[in-house]
Protein backbone atom coordinates (compact mmCIF):
# COMPACT_ATOMS: atom_id res chain seq x y z
CA UNK A 1 0.00 0.00 0.00
CA UNK A 2 1.48 3.44 -0.89
CA UNK A 3 0.77 6.84 0.69
CA UNK A 4 2.24 8.71 -2.53
CA UNK A 5 4.51 7.97 -4.63
CA UNK A 6 7.86 7.79 -2.17
CA UNK A 7 6.99 6.70 1.23
CA UNK A 8 5.86 2.63 0.98
CA UNK A 9 4.20 1.40 4.38
CA UNK A 10 3.43 -2.26 5.42
CA UNK A 11 -0.15 -3.10 6.97
CA UNK A 12 -1.09 -5.94 8.19
CA UNK A 13 -5.15 -6.91 8.30
CA UNK A 14 -6.59 -9.72 9.97
CA UNK A 15 -7.90 -10.74 6.10
CA UNK A 16 -3.96 -11.13 5.69
CA UNK A 17 -2.86 -15.22 4.33
CA UNK A 18 -0.28 -16.89 6.51
CA UNK A 19 2.62 -16.44 3.60
CA UNK A 20 1.70 -12.49 3.74
CA UNK A 21 1.97 -12.21 7.15
CA UNK A 22 5.29 -14.29 7.57
CA UNK A 23 6.77 -12.32 5.05
CA UNK A 24 6.53 -9.25 7.22
CA UNK A 25 9.11 -11.18 9.75
CA UNK A 26 11.81 -10.67 6.45
CA UNK A 27 11.25 -7.06 5.38
CA UNK A 28 13.69 -4.70 6.40
CA UNK A 29 12.11 -1.45 7.37
CA UNK A 30 15.23 0.28 8.35
CA UNK A 31 16.96 -0.24 4.74
CA UNK A 32 18.03 3.72 3.85
CA UNK A 33 16.02 4.91 0.15
CA UNK A 34 19.57 7.33 -0.33
CA UNK A 35 21.23 5.29 -3.04
CA UNK A 36 25.05 5.40 -2.65
CA UNK A 37 28.07 3.81 -4.08
CA UNK A 38 28.78 0.30 -3.72
CA UNK A 39 32.19 1.21 -2.00
CA UNK A 40 30.02 2.88 0.59
CA UNK A 41 29.69 -0.64 1.95
CA UNK A 42 33.52 -1.15 2.68
CA UNK A 43 32.71 0.54 5.95
CA UNK A 44 30.40 -2.59 7.00
CA UNK A 45 33.61 -4.50 6.14
CA UNK A 46 35.98 -2.68 8.38
CA UNK A 47 33.48 -2.62 11.31
CA UNK A 48 33.26 -6.08 10.39
CA UNK A 49 36.91 -7.30 10.69
CA UNK A 50 37.31 -4.77 13.93
CA UNK A 51 34.07 -7.07 15.39
CA UNK A 52 36.15 -10.36 14.53
CA UNK A 53 39.34 -9.08 16.07
CA UNK A 54 37.25 -8.29 19.21
CA UNK A 55 35.49 -11.71 19.26
CA UNK A 56 39.05 -13.06 18.98
CA UNK A 57 40.85 -11.18 21.54
CA UNK A 58 38.02 -11.43 24.04
CA UNK A 59 37.82 -15.69 23.53
CA UNK A 60 34.41 -15.72 22.86
CA UNK A 61 34.99 -17.78 19.62
CA UNK A 62 36.53 -20.61 21.61
CA UNK A 63 35.23 -23.44 21.86
CA UNK A 64 37.14 -24.33 25.23
CA UNK A 65 34.96 -20.81 26.25
CA UNK A 66 31.57 -22.20 24.92
CA UNK A 67 31.89 -25.49 26.52
CA UNK A 68 32.85 -24.06 29.71
CA UNK A 69 29.30 -21.49 29.96
CA UNK A 70 27.16 -24.91 28.78
CA UNK A 71 28.77 -27.25 31.33
CA UNK A 72 28.35 -23.61 34.14
CA UNK A 73 32.29 -24.24 34.55
CA UNK A 74 32.61 -20.33 34.15
CA UNK A 75 31.22 -17.00 33.86
CA UNK A 76 33.26 -15.95 31.39
CA UNK A 77 30.78 -15.98 28.47
CA UNK A 78 27.24 -14.86 30.51
CA UNK A 79 29.55 -12.05 31.53
CA UNK A 80 29.87 -11.15 28.01
CA UNK A 81 26.75 -12.20 27.34
CA UNK A 82 25.54 -9.53 29.98
CA UNK A 83 27.24 -7.29 29.30
CA UNK A 84 26.24 -6.76 25.51
CA UNK A 85 22.30 -7.00 26.28
CA UNK A 86 23.20 -4.13 28.81
CA UNK A 87 25.04 -2.31 26.36
CA UNK A 88 22.36 -3.19 23.72
CA UNK A 89 19.35 -2.02 26.51
CA UNK A 90 21.23 1.04 26.93
CA UNK A 91 21.44 2.00 23.15
CA UNK A 92 18.40 1.47 21.91
CA UNK A 93 16.87 3.80 24.81
CA UNK A 94 19.24 6.21 24.13
CA UNK A 95 18.76 6.10 19.92
CA UNK A 96 14.69 6.56 21.07
CA UNK A 97 14.99 9.52 23.45
CA UNK A 98 17.24 11.18 21.48
CA UNK A 99 15.41 10.25 18.31
CA UNK A 100 19.38 9.26 16.79
CA UNK A 101 19.48 8.98 12.93
CA UNK A 102 21.59 7.06 10.49
CA UNK A 103 24.41 8.16 9.05
CA UNK A 104 22.58 9.16 6.07
CA UNK A 105 20.17 11.12 8.18
CA UNK A 106 17.35 8.99 8.01
CA UNK A 107 15.18 8.05 10.86
CA UNK A 108 16.03 4.88 13.28
CA UNK A 109 12.56 2.81 13.63
CA UNK A 110 11.82 -0.14 15.92
CA UNK A 111 9.03 -1.96 15.31
CA UNK A 112 6.98 -4.66 17.73
CA UNK A 113 6.96 -8.41 16.97
CA UNK A 114 4.95 -10.40 17.64
CA UNK A 115 5.70 -13.88 20.06
CA UNK A 116 4.90 -17.19 18.57
CA UNK A 117 5.69 -21.00 19.77
CA UNK A 118 8.05 -21.21 16.65
CA UNK A 119 10.55 -19.18 18.28
CA UNK A 120 10.99 -21.76 20.99
CA UNK A 121 11.35 -24.55 19.12
CA UNK A 122 13.80 -22.49 17.15
CA UNK A 123 15.62 -21.33 20.16
CA UNK A 124 16.19 -24.72 21.30
CA UNK A 125 17.04 -25.92 17.77
CA UNK A 126 19.78 -23.10 17.89
CA UNK A 127 21.17 -23.74 20.99
CA UNK A 128 21.63 -27.36 20.72
CA UNK A 129 23.43 -26.51 17.30
CA UNK A 130 25.41 -24.22 19.84
CA UNK A 131 26.38 -26.49 22.28
CA UNK A 132 27.06 -29.43 19.60
CA UNK A 133 29.26 -27.50 17.46
CA UNK A 134 30.75 -24.99 19.78
CA UNK A 135 30.05 -22.25 16.90
CA UNK A 136 27.11 -19.35 17.40
CA UNK A 137 26.41 -17.85 13.76
CA UNK A 138 28.57 -14.71 14.63
CA UNK A 139 31.64 -15.52 15.36
CA UNK A 140 31.93 -18.28 12.40
CA UNK A 141 34.00 -16.67 9.79
CA UNK A 142 35.89 -14.88 12.87
CA UNK A 143 36.66 -18.67 13.29
CA UNK A 144 37.33 -19.59 10.04
CA UNK A 145 39.62 -16.72 10.26
CA UNK A 146 41.86 -17.67 12.75
CA UNK A 147 42.42 -20.98 10.99
CA UNK A 148 40.14 -22.85 12.01
CA UNK A 149 39.25 -24.54 9.54
CA UNK A 150 37.04 -27.60 10.30
CA UNK A 151 34.51 -24.67 11.29
CA UNK A 152 33.82 -24.47 7.36
CA UNK A 153 31.63 -27.83 8.11
CA UNK A 154 29.71 -25.49 10.40
CA UNK A 155 29.01 -23.24 8.17
CA UNK A 156 28.24 -25.23 5.33
CA UNK A 157 25.56 -26.75 7.93
CA UNK A 158 24.16 -23.51 8.62
CA UNK A 159 23.87 -22.75 5.27
CA UNK A 160 22.07 -25.75 4.75
CA UNK A 161 19.76 -25.57 7.49
CA UNK A 162 18.91 -21.74 6.50
CA UNK A 163 18.07 -23.60 2.70
CA UNK A 164 16.11 -25.98 3.91
CA UNK A 165 14.26 -23.07 6.78
CA UNK A 166 13.53 -21.01 3.36
CA UNK A 167 12.22 -24.08 1.44
CA UNK A 168 9.77 -25.39 4.26
CA UNK A 169 8.81 -22.13 5.64
CA UNK A 170 5.23 -21.99 5.11
CA UNK A 171 4.64 -25.20 6.04
CA UNK A 172 6.17 -24.94 9.60
CA UNK A 173 3.23 -23.70 12.63
CA UNK A 174 3.30 -20.86 13.04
Amino acid sequence: MLKDKSTPTITVEKDNTDFEVRSLDTSCVNTSEIPAPWYSNLKYLAAGVLFGIVLVKSEVISWFRIQEMFRLQSFHMYGVIGTAVVVGAISVFLIKKFKVKTIQGEPITFSDKEFRKGQIIGGLIFGIGWSITGACPGPLFAQLGTGVTAIAVTILSALAGTWVYGKYRDKLPL
